[in-house]
């Protein structure tokens, strides 16, 4: 049985949120932090399996934000 399998729920990303509220675009972002911006995407919309903490790190100082302001745990209904 995958670890898949027993997901409760699932992680939201809020990372398009964030770049609007702080008027900056995915290039600039993804240049200032060092990241493609092909890696970025796949971080915005949530079709990654992990993150790295430095490049979390990297993201919450370029946009003057918490690790909570860009993902949201949702639980599954029952």
């Amino acid at each position: 049985m995958s670890a898949d399998a027993d997901v409760a729920g699932e992680i939201i990303v809020h990372l398009d949120v964030m770049l609007a509220q702080r008027k900056v675009r995915s290039k600039d972002l993804a240049d200032r932090i060092g990241l493609s911006e092909q890696a970025l995407s796949m971080i915005k919309t949530g079709k990654i399996k992990g993150i790295r903490f430095s490049t979390l790190i990297a993201i919450c100082d370029a946009l003057a934000c918490q690790p909570g302001d860009l993902f949201e745990f949702r639980r599954s209904p029952a």
